[in-house]
């Protein structure tokens, strides 16, 4: 089962919904389109507060152009050692400025939670059941100290956004 988790706890409520051949959004529920189908809606159509699921290998800078029409960037992690999303994301929020939400999708595990937030996640579609179990109980892992860039700004602010100390 398939729950949504935001740095506020665990959304009861979410309306989004990954598209495909055989789900599709119902009438209180928001689409996620995929990145090809999502290009060809927005040439088509003005439609305002679309979702877009990016795959690894999909070029985040396509979606420039449309930022302003995206409310939700959903960011695929198909496999543990696949971290392109991690690099899609921080894209997103650094060189592109995407204000809205950015969703890590697929594989997300509680070890990888902490650094998909710098990276610019903001919410998490978790099935894993440890990542569950320790999100449900507040256990979130970090580190306390970091020294490279980030798209999150520190919460210090005192301090190098590249040198962090706790």
């Amino acid at each position: 089962m398939t729950k949504i988790w935001k740095e506020t706890g665990f959304v009861s409520d979410d309306p989004w919904i990954i598209e495909n051949d055989e789900t599709k959004a119902g009438s209180n529920e928001k689409a996620i389109l995929g990145f090809e189908t999502f290009l060809a809606k927005v040439a088509e159509t003005d439609e305002v507060g679309l979702g877009v699921v990016v795959a690894p290998a999909d070029d985040v800078a396509k979606l420039q152009p449309y930022l302003d029409r995206i409310a939700l960037v959903a960011v695929a992690f198909p496999a543990f050692n696949d971290g392109r999303a991690f690099s899609h994301a921080s894209l997103l929020r650094a060189r592109l400025g995407f204000a809205g939400e950015v969703r890590a999708v697929g594989d997300v595990l509680i070890d990888q939670i902490p650094l998909m937030l710098r990276c610019g996640v903001d919410s998490f579609a978790v099935t894993n059941a440890t990542a569950l179990k320790r999100l449900t109980e507040g256990r979130l892992p970090g580190i306390a100290n970091h020294y490279q860039p980030t798209a999150r700004p520190s919460a210090d602010a005192r301090s190098y956004s590249w040198r962090r100390v706790s």
